[in-house]
């Protein structure tokens, strides 16, 4: 069983930046019975999502910003410049 901080850090926004496509998938899953044929869209978007901020998080270490990984306002402020999610 998962521990509360790990829970909190998987809901925490500053440290994940793929919770709503996290619960999208979820609620796919919920809806259509755990039938995952029927998700890959959702799968997809959250897989790529994980991959975007991914390689961000490493660029900014490369580059030594910190903290690693945007906080959620810097993400939204990165999106928006962005015209909307890349992903």
């Amino acid at each position: 069983m998962a521990s509360k901080s790990s829970v909190r850090k998987v809901r925490n926004e500053d440290i994940n930046p793929c919770i709503e496509e996290s619960d999208g998938s979820q609620k796919c899953l919920d809806a259509y019975n755990y039938d995952k044929s029927k998700c890959s869209a959702y799968f997809m978007k959250y897989k790529n999502c994980r991959k975007y901020w991914h390689a961000v998080m490493l660029q900014r270490r490369r580059d030594g910003v910190k903290p690693d990984m945007p906080t959620a306002e810097e993400r939204e402020q990165i999106l928006t410049a962005l015209g909307g999610k890349p992903y």
